[in-house]
């Protein structure tokens, strides 16, 4: 094999494809990224059997062939000077050859031959627009629970209809749900359980790709994701996602209106105090909303907003990221805090009620 690419544009695809090796396997070819030359097409992919990302490279083929590179190539390749970058691979050899400029490198390599099968990608996928996909997954996806002791967690519940699409994430202590207005759904709604690594991944292919639309495919038990020519596989979670909305509130005792620039303004300057498992304190009283936190170590911070509050005075405790997280996902200048009591979760959403953030209180001492 021997081909020619541009130094950038070959870092950015090894990079960007490597994003899908494993870094933990310990099958060698899971932690590289294999490179396919033909006569007219060159591409890179990489899986670690949960998910696999393949994306097409422009170079001009001198001689196809097929070699597996470790990670670190793109690191190397972005390290070189700007212009061509030659890739050299005599068949049956263990060693890769990078030139360009005056830099060569040698690196050791694993045959194609040794490269696991890469899923098939459905054919066809319902298209959504990517400015829609990616704001979605990026305000649900960060719900999700990163703890792999809980599989079901970890994911993303996608429903798409005929008219909307929604995404769903919960890592038990706050759980996020937005619906988005889409046309051209399917007349039967699909819903699976995707990872929320996945999902991540999906947006970058979009980035790679730069497509104005992305095409999902929901199986049985695999995902597809097409950008352009970018491909996404992944394996779907099986198992039950908790009924959110069984879990979200309708009726609060308190309904606030917030500004949302002023509360993330305050939430920002508080969490610089706040220590891991420090709740921000929000105490409600006539016409004024205060949010402390107190630290043994660093001491405390308190600061006031004005909020159309009156009745009983009320405290509760949040944990400051979540919060922090749910005022960042809300798209409007101005959001609404639903309470019902200093024991039950709050509530933030949208004024259209598109986004919905659950927030689970944490129980404050004195």
């Amino acid at each position: 094999m021997r081909l020619v690419s541009q130094k950038d544009h070959l870092a950015g695809r090894l990079a960007a494809v490597g994003r899908a090796a494993s870094n933990k396997s310990t099958v060698p070819t899971l932690s590289h990224v294999l490179i396919t030359a033909e006569a007219d097409r060159v591409e890179v992919a990489a899986t670690d059997m949960e998910i696999s990302l393949r994306a097409p490279l422009e170079a001009r083929v001198d001689a196809p062939g097929a070699i597996v590179v470790p990670r670190l190539a793109a690191d190397i390749v972005r390290s070189m000077v700007p212009g061509e970058v030659t890739l050299e691979h005599n068949e049956g050899e263990g060693t890769l050859s990078l030139s360009g400029g005056s830099s060569s490198f040698t690196l050791n390599c694993l045959q194609a031959s040794d490269f696991p099968a890469l899923p098939t990608a459905a054919p066809d996928g319902i298209t959504l627009p990517a400015d829609v996909f990616t704001s979605t997954t990026e305000r649900v996806a960060r719900a999700a629970s990163r703890d792999d002791t809980r599989p079901v967690l970890t994911g993303v519940l996608v429903r798409i209809g005929p008219d909307d699409l929604t995404m769903v994430a919960t890592d038990s202590y706050r759980l996020a749900v937005r619906q988005a207005a889409i046309t051209g759904g399917p007349a039967e709604p699909v819903q699976a359980l995707v990872p929320a690594r996945a999902l991540a991944e999906a947006q970058r292919a979009i980035a790679l790709a730069d497509a104005d639309e992305i095409q999902v495919g929901l199986g049985d038990s695999t995902g597809t994701f097409r950008a352009g020519d970018v491909v996404l596989t992944t394996r779907l979670i099986d198992g039950q996602f908790p009924d959110y909305r069984q879990l979200i509130p309708t009726e609060f005792t308190h309904d606030l209106e917030l500004d949302r620039g002023e509360l993330l303004s305050v939430l920002g300057r508080i969490a610089v105090i706040a220590q891991r498992n420090t709740p921000v304190r929000v105490s409600l009283a006539d016409g004024a909303m205060t949010l402390s936190v107190v630290s043994e170590q660093l001491g405390e911070g308190r600061e006031s907003i004005p909020v159309a509050f009156s009745g009983e005075p009320m405290d509760v405790g949040f944990n400051v990221e979540f919060l922090r997280a749910g005022v960042e996902s809300v798209e409007d200048e101005t959001l609404r805090l639903g309470l019902i009591s200093p024991l039950r979760p709050g509530l933030l959403r949208a004024g259209d009620e598109s986004f919905r953030y659950l927030l689970m209180p944490i129980r404050l001492n004195g």
